[in-house]
């Protein structure tokens, strides 16, 4: 939430015009005003289907189909839990209901505080699963437990 300026159509059309001549310019678009704003603000739909001759439907639909565009500016932390069948098999779905009834937390659909749990398929970790990614750091084995505490700010470690 903290570190990213308020969204400013002048600075999107800036950081869009110089991507323009790139060859497949959505992406390193989206990845510039997302990087710049801390999400893809619905307002960049147009500039970008404007610079680069696409309908606004093309624009949308590149950030709707890619889980890691946000419309919306996200909390400081942001835990993806895997939810693929290696960590399926080591227990996460477990961790899924214990985290909602024990804990209050509900993944894909619950801020508490600066965090939200995502699920997302395979971090590459299966041999040390369930696993997640926190703050950039994969950690393995990880239990309902950490993961609340995570939410409340604690060390990835």
């Amino acid at each position: 939430m903290a570190g990213y300026p308020a969204w400013d159509q002048d600075n999107a059309r800036t950081l869009i015009a110089g991507l323009a001549h790139l060859e497949g310019a959505t992406l390193p678009m989206l990845h510039a005003l997302q990087d710049e704003f801390g999400y893809v603000d619905p307002q960049a739909v147009p500039l970008i289907a404007e610079a680069l001759n696409l309908s606004r439907a093309e624009v949308h639909g590149a950030i709707s189909f890619y889980h890691d565009f946000k419309t919306a500016l996200q909390p400081a932390r942001v835990i993806k839990l895997c939810r693929a069948e290696a960590c399926q098999s080591l227990g996460c779905e477990k961790i899924v209901a214990e985290l909602a009834a024990e804990h209050g937390i509900t993944v894909d659909d619950h801020h508490t505080g600066d965090a939200v749990v995502e699920t997302v398929y395979c971090l590459g970790n299966c041999a040390l699963g369930p696993s997640a990614l926190v703050d950039g750091e994969l950690i393995g084995r990880i239990d309902a437990a950490r993961i609340a505490g995570l939410c409340q700010h604690g060390k990835a470690q």
